[in-house]
């Protein structure tokens, strides 16, 4: 895991109430990433994310259009220091 990489998300848009962040989870899992995903009281989601970097691209990709409910108008990508976690989780 050497060349794994932190990120964390913040997507604007109609992501509340249309299963984002289990949509986030469940895509993550697939990819192979950890992290968390939480709803934030601006209305946002934010997802803070460790894996290799191709597989953080494709989350990212995924994100801006998130599932078939979602109306995602913007997601703002920062790197930050890596973090290990267990797992991906929901957080409330």
């Amino acid at each position: 895991m050497s060349d794994s990489k932190t990120i964390e998300l913040r997507i604007y848009g109609k992501v509340k109430g249309v299963w984002y962040r289990a949509s986030t989870r469940e895509k993550a899992l697939q990819l192979g990433l950890s992290g968390y995903v939480m709803n934030k009281a601006d209305g946002s989601v934010l997802a803070q994310v460790t894996g290799p970097e191709d597989s953080l691209e494709e989350l990212i990709d995924w994100c801006h259009r998130g599932p078939a409910e979602a109306k995602v108008e913007e997601v703002r990508v920062t790197k930050i220091p890596l973090r290990r976690f267990e797992g991906f989780e929901i957080r409330r």
